[in-house]
Order: C-alpha cells, then sequence, then structure tokens
C-alpha cells in the first residue's frame, strides 16, 4: 500500500445500537467503529472523519459513540436542524465534531435552502466548515451561495462529468473537493483528480467512503494508490492527509474525554 499515511476524510460509521431510518426503502448494513477499524488496519489511517449518512437523520447518539472508540485523530461531520441551539454547536464541538452536512442528493439533513444561515452560524460559532453532498450538475444554482459561505467542501467529487467544470470553478475559488466516491462517478478518476489538483492544489481530501453504500463499485484499497500515481508524491501526500488534516483543524483537537487515559485503554 502508499507509503503515506492517510487521513480518511469520509468515512460512514453504521452502529445498529442507535436509531437508523430508512432512506427510499433502503436501511444499511452494519458497519461499526470495529469493523472499520478492521478494514483499515493496512492502509496507514492515522485519522479521519466520520460522516453522517441519510440513513442517520439527525442522530447525535451514533457518532459521539463512534468518535470515543475511534479517539484521538478522528473527528465527526453531523447532520443538524436549522433549529439546533448554539449551546448544542458548542457541546458537539466538543465531542469533536467539526462541520455539517447538507445531504442534498439523498436527504435527511438540513433543507439546502438552510445553508446560507446555518453554514454561517456554525462558523461563527465553532469554526465548523459545510459539506454538501450534491451532483456537481446543481452547483450553478448554489455557486452564489457557496462562494460567499467562509468554509465548504464537496462529496465525492462532484459525481459528474458534466458537472466538473463547476466543480472546477469553486475549487478555484478555494471550495474543497472530497475524492471519495470513485465507484460512484462518471468519468475518469485520475483525470478529475490533476485537474482539481490543478485548480488548488490544497482542494482535495482523499477518503474511503467506507462502507460505501449503495456504491456501484465499493472502495478499494488500491484507490489509495491511484490518488499517488495521479498526482505524483507531493500532491499526493497533501490529498491523503495533509489537506484534510488542516481543513479539519487536526491541531486544534480539544482535550476532551476522548483522550482521557481511560479512553486510550479502552480502544
Amino acid at each position: 500500500m502508499s507509503d503515506f499515511p492517510v487521513f480518511d476524510a469520509h468515512l460512514h460509521i453504521i452502529d445498529p445500537r442507535f436509531p437508523l431510518i430508512e432512506n427510499d426503502g433502503y436501511l444499511p448494513p452494519a458497519f461499526t467503529a470495529t469493523d472499520y477499524r478492521t478494514r483499515v488496519a493496512t492502509l496507514g489511517v492515522t485519522g479521519g472523519a466520520v460522516v453522517s449518512g441519510s440513513f442517520q437523520g439527525f442522530d447525535q447518539s451514533y457518532l459521539l459513540d463512534a468518535l470515543q472508540v475511534l479517539g484521538t485523530g478522528f473527528v465527526g461531520v453531523t447532520q443538524l436542524p436549522a433549529s439546533a441551539t448554539d449551546d448544542e454547536i458548542v457541546r458537539l464541538d466538543a465531542a469533536g465534531v467539526r462541520a455539517v452536512r447538507f445531504n442534498v442528493r439523498r436527504g435527511g439533513s438540513a433543507s439546502i435552502t438552510d445553508l446560507d444561515a446555518l453554514a454561517r452560524r456554525v462558523h461563527e460559532v465553532a469554526g465548523w466548515h459545510a459539506e454538501l453532498y450534491v451532483d456537481a450538475r446543481d452547483l450553478p444554482g448554489l455557486a452564489a451561495t457557496i462562494e460567499r459561505l467562509p468554509a465548504v467542501s464537496i462529496d465525492h467529487l462532484g459525481l459528474s462529468a458534466e458537472g466538473l467544470p463547476h466543480l472546477l470553478k469553486l475549487a478555484e475559488r478555494g471550495v474543497r473537493v472530497k475524492a471519495t466516491g470513485f465507484g460512484r462517478v462518471d468519468f475518469d478518476v485520475p483525470s478529475a483528480l490533476r485537474a482539481v489538483a490543478a485548480a488548488n492544489p490544497s482542494a482535495l481530501m482523499f477518503g474511503t467512503d467506507l462502507p460505501s453504500t449503495r456504491a456501484p463499485r465499493p472502495f478499494r484499497d488500491e484507490d489509495v494508490e491511484l490518488v499517488v500515481d495521479a498526482l505524483g508524491a507531493e500532491l499526493g501526500a497533501a490529498a491523503l492527509s495533509g489537506n484534510a488534516r488542516e481543513f479539519y483543524r487536526l491541531d486544534r483537537l480539544r482535550q476532551d474525554h476522548r483522550n482521557s487515559p481511560e479512553t486510550e485503554t479502552g480502544r
């Protein structure tokens, strides 16, 4: 596997001990934090971002548990209703949450009409960014809002070849792009990676997208090497770890209960 450390910027934990909601008739199989650790044991993963899915709605219990189990180096990306209080945002930040997700493609999150106000509020209260699961073909209608926000990332390389030019324009303006879900897109991944890196060398953030729910082609270990092969050593290392570690503010992770002696010995 790759000689570079990996910050997995996009992973899902699915734990049936906590609430799950069918999405378009789909309920995912279990993929616990322990399952994740086992699956990536040979990949050089040093941390990552646990991302809330459509099937988890506004539940926070699974996410707080997953962050405790995974421990130092892992952060959360949650879904919040627009009615969430500042106190709740602060509480989640203390537990390691670093972003709010808008699932435009599948739902389960706050409405896209709440994007501007909620993204600005979580950034003001806790320094969070916003993450969008959206087909890049739909970006022209959102671009004016996205460009004004303090910090934004877009999932899965924007999904579509038709939308790639719109994604590149936003990358040039500082929007981050998750190099994830290679089996979900309809274009040549290495070419897209090079195009995004050319638009903004700091934009790309690699993630496994495990367990690749509903993906036509799930994550493969070889996807890690694909990034380095496409970008070269310097840009590849940044995409695999450095860009995301800076964006998720890993150097500012709070010394909370996840780093206590009890948590360390219980991993």
